[in-house]
């Protein structure tokens, strides 16, 4: 069993900064990346980013591109979401997720772990 547990969420004015963390630990067998999922009220929840535990490629929504970075520091079997100039349609409950492959998390889908999910809130 792997077990996710994520940090850093809260309240963030727009234009601000804020990271999120995913510190792993157990054990899975077989490919497990690492991505950042979040479910805004009423929505769906929809991934954001996704990092190729392989090479290290990333992915991420358009709603997001150029302004949050997914990294991961692998000594610390923890991921990482920089989440830079926020807009208050970034808020809700962000998850960390271990997808079983890459090109499944860039579909949404193929989840094989979730963390307990951390609030983001995005208001002046």
């Amino acid at each position: 069993q792997l077990q996710l547990v994520e940090s850093g969420g809260g309240l963030v004015q727009p234009g601000g900064s804020l990271r999120l963390s995913c510190a792993a630990s157990g054990f899975s067998l077989g490919y497990h990346g690492r991505a950042w999922f979040r479910q805004a009220p009423g929505k769906e929840r929809e991934v954001v980013s996704c990092i190729n535990s392989s090479d290290g490629s990333t992915y991420y929504a358009d709603s997001v591109k150029g302004r949050f970075t997914i990294s991961r520091d692998n000594a610390k079997n923890t991921v990482y979401l920089q989440m830079n100039s926020p807009k208050p349609e970034d808020t809700g409950i962000y998850y960390c997720a271990a997808p079983s492959t890459f090109r499944l998390c860039m579909l949404s889908r193929g989840v094989d772990y979730w963390g307990q999910g951390t609030q983001v809130t995005v208001s002046s």
